[in-house]
């Protein structure tokens, strides 16, 4: 991995859910009840997803859940420096990034925004619920009020913290409630999880320099390096890779994986395949570079 890390021509990182795991940003355990006790003792789901997806019976406690999801899930830093680690290695690359995730922790360990392209949305970004129109708006600065009235604080780190014998409100107040300055209708998380996922103008800006991107570097010496991707959209990330591993007799593919390492027949002799934590490899490269 080193060696194709130091000689590719450039690298093109392919990231998905499993590179936020390895930094620390899973969604089962202590994680979620540190944040979300109090949801899961009244609607006994067990993790933050399935409490994303719950139908609450009003706006106000919809977005009281929502805003602890957004707040600690992408205006908290990770807990463990992956993606640090990850941007040490390749910062003096030629580089881009396609990723599934939406926890901007890439823009957060110092990846040029020009080279990132999140296709599934953004948790600070929030949409029209209909759609009217292909606008998103970002909503840090509301998710912070949301928080706050709910009794949260946060310290000089950005941490989220309960003050010691207070019990978080349920609901936030109505006021705060997001709506679309265009219809009327609330908003929602600019997240694809349907056909109503809109595509804004950045969207498509960050889509046309990716496949500007691919197209400049097509015939050289290309390392794939896919990251924590799974199998729930493989056609995003690893089945585009492969394909283009194999149209490259020069190029490489990497791919790091917890359980989930492989790759076809065809392209064997151009792969890595590492079946690992993420975290643990990434420190073995650059202790190895060192």
């Amino acid at each position: 991995m080193n060696h194709e890390i130091d000689h590719a021509d450039c690298v093109i990182i392919g990231a998905g859910a499993g590179l936020s795991v390895s930094a620390g940003f899973v969604y089962t355990g202590d994680r979620f009840y540190k944040y979300f006790r109090d949801f899961a003792e009244k609607y006994h789901f067990k993790d933050m997803y399935s409490g994303g997806f719950y139908p609450y019976g009003t706006l106000e406690e919809h977005w009281a859940y929502w805003s602890r999801y957004i707040y600690i899930n992408r205006y908290m830093d990770a807990p463990k420096p992956v993606y640090n680690r990850l941007y040490d290695l390749i910062k003096d690359k030629d580089y881009f990034v396609l990723t599934t995730n939406v926890d901007h922790c890439f823009q957060k360990a110092g990846f040029d925004k020009k080279r990132l392209f999140y296709t599934q949305g953004d948790y600070g970004l929030w949409q029209c619920s209909r759609p009217c129109c292909h606008s998103t708006y970002e909503n840090e600065a509301i998710v912070r009020k949301m928080v706050k009235a709910q009794g949260y604080v946060t310290d000089g780190e950005n941490n989220l913290l309960l003050p010691e014998n207070i019990q978080p409100e349920m609901a936030v107040p109505s006021e705060l409630v997001p709506h679309c300055p265009h219809c009327g209708a609330p908003l929602t998380m600019n997240l694809r999880a349907d056909d109503t996922f809109v595509e804004d103008e950045g969207w498509h800006a960050a889509a046309s320099r990716y496949e500007d991107f691919i197209r400049r570097h097509r015939d050289m010496h290309v390392l794939y390096l896919e990251l924590g991707v799974g199998c729930n959209t493989p056609g995003i990330i690893k089945y585009p890779f492969w394909q283009m591993t194999a149209r490259n007799p020069k190029a490489v593919y990497a791919c790091v994986n917890f359980g989930e390492a492989y790759v076809p027949a065809e392209i064997t002799e151009q792969a890595i395949c590492i079946d690992g934590d993420i975290r643990e490899v990434l420190r073995t490269i650059k202790q190895v570079q060192d």
